[in-house]
């Protein structure tokens, strides 16, 4: 069974820092893209950050500068370290990941949602 377990968030104050970490687990063939999305209270869930297998990112426009996504393929993790906070910031981070997982002798795809891990920007 794939799973996606979350860690890393929490309260901190405007300007600070926190590293959000994604670690996938299960008959896992490959993965090949890890991203990273937020729900802000009472607002659309939207994608803040991507990773594709090869090293590719791309940002959303309100991070762009100040968070950092990346993996290691080694441990099928991937993680976002998010500097110079803002309130607009407070949302439940949810991590994505989508690739193929082996079931028997055939391959799968899988396209899999973490629970989310809240993250409170706030003096």
């Amino acid at each position: 069974q794939l799973q996606l377990l979350e860690s890393g968030g929490g309260l901190v104050q405007p300007g600070g820092s926190l590293r959000l970490s994604c670690a996938a687990s299960g008959s896992i063939f490959s993965i090949n893209a890890m991203d990273w999305y937020r729900q802000p209270p009472g607002k659309q869930r939207e994608l803040v950050a991507a990773i594709r297998s090869g090293g590719s990112t791309n940002y959303a426009d309100s991070v762009k500068g100040r968070f950092t996504i990346s993996r290691d393929n080694a441990k099928n993790t991937t993680y976002l370290q998010m500097n110079s906070l803002k309130p607009e910031d407070t949302a439940v981070y949810y991590c994505n990941a989508g690739g193929t997982y082996v079931q028997g002798s055939l391959l799968h795809p899988f396209d899999s949602w973490g629970k989310g891990n809240q993250v409170t920007v706030s003096s």
